[in-house]
């Protein structure tokens, strides 16, 4: 194992990812940036987002003073909305705490909001040269093989005896290691060789070290026996459509969508007709020849209102998560007039949201899926 960590610097040098550009600089806030987005999103999806927002919020200071609305927006369809929430109170953070610099070494990073030990590690490692070993994914795949490593990365003692292996590959590797060319080098193996389900062994740079490889076994590793269990919901989705404008709720930060814009989220058209009845002396509906307020219209049973909605149900939409496949069905309601806030539920929820033109969907904090439905639908 003492030649591990010079070997995979020399062929990062020359074999490893140069392109991307997170890569061609040390400068923490780009490092930080990237590494928050590329949780769970593949590098594809990131590229366009992370310039877009560097050329929005260049500095850390930047993001600090914009407004959250900014941040959800330019957030909007990488998913995983609470890492934009504690991006953006990280940043604050670093500008409170650190004077806008942000801390060189692991145990200061991990501090900050939304960012854990691989991520702190990573910063220290890339941007500060700290001896410290990242450990994500991609790492635990590659020790793994490397060590053929019989533990259940399912539980957390397998987890911590295979994150002190990695720690100790860099603490044992000399102290003229370069700890950026490693770090990269630990992340370019993994995503570029060293993939889970057909691993190129033929191109890695240290098979003649990997046990896994000289059992015939590296397809058995990592470990990992428990699987995740998805889950399904419908939600119906109210749109209310005045002609230039849509009403969308401002969501809370927590729960799916959190900190974004959306239409509101019923689990039944029953619970949406209630909704628009006790609303019916703020809006008033345009049908065919008149236009009526929304209490006489939806004034009737549940069971006769959820009828009189099924007229105005949209194509459902189907969208997935990790953890959950969701069906969106968009009820769109035409509406005439609007006086005034919408107030509260029944139950005295707070309904917080606004009109938002139709020209300024395409810059608005939308879920992906919605925002995809409505530029479509105009």
């Amino acid at each position: 194992m003492a030649h591990f960590a010079p070997t995979l610097v020399a062929w990062q040098a020359e074999h490893g990812r140069h392109h991307l550009p997170w890569q061609r600089t040390q400068d923490p806030y780009h490092v930080w940036l990237s590494e928050i987005m590329l949780q769970q999103t593949q590098v594809s999806t990131v590229l366009d987002y992370f310039e877009r927002f560097l050329a929005a919020l260049p500095s850390v200071v930047a993001l600090a003073a914009a407004p959250q609305e900014q941040v959800m927006a330019l957030w909007a369809g990488l998913g995983y909305y609470s890492r934009a929430r504690n991006l953006h109170r990280c940043a604050q953070e670093v500008v409170a705490r650190f004077g806008g610099e942000f801390p060189p070494t692991a145990a200061q990073l991990e501090t900050l909001p939304g960012i854990g030990p691989s991520t702190a590690a990573a910063i220290a490692s890339f941007c500060f040269g700290e001896r410290i070993s990242i450990y994500d994914g991609n790492v635990k795949r590659v020790l793994s093989r490397l060590l053929a490593f019989d533990g259940d990365l399912s539980g957390g003692a397998a987890n911590k005896l295979l994150h002190a292996h990695a720690q100790a590959l860099v603490v044992g590797s000399g102290q003229a290691m370069a700890m950026p060319r490693y770090t990269q080098g630990l992340m370019d193996l993994g995503a570029t060789v060293c993939h889970l389900k057909a691993p190129n062994c033929g191109r890695c740079p240290v098979r003649e070290m990997c046990a896994a490889h000289a059992a015939d076994e590296a397809a058995r590793y990592p470990i990992k026996t428990k699987r995740i269990k998805r889950t399904s919901e419908r939600w119906y989705l109210l749109l209310l459509d005045k002609g230039d404008a849509v009403w969308l709720q401002q969501r809370g930060d927590a729960g799916i969508w959190g900190g974004l814009q959306a239409p509101l989220v019923f689990s039944a058209l029953a619970d949406m007709a209630r909704w628009l009845q006790l609303h019916g002396g703020m809006l008033a509906v345009s049908g065919p020849s008149q236009v009526s307020p929304i209490s006489q219209v939806f004034g009737a049973s549940p069971e006769l209102q959820a009828l009189q909605l099924s007229d105005l149900v949209q194509p459902t939409i189907k969208h997935q998560l990790t953890h959950k496949e969701l069906f969106l069905t968009p009820v769109v309601v035409p509406v005439a007039q609007a006086a005034g806030p919408l107030g509260v539920g029944e139950a005295g929820e707070q309904y917080v949201g606004a009109w938002v033109d139709k020209s300024q969907l395409a810059q608005a904090a939308l879920p992906a899926p919605i925002k995809k439905w409505l530029l479509a639908a105009g």
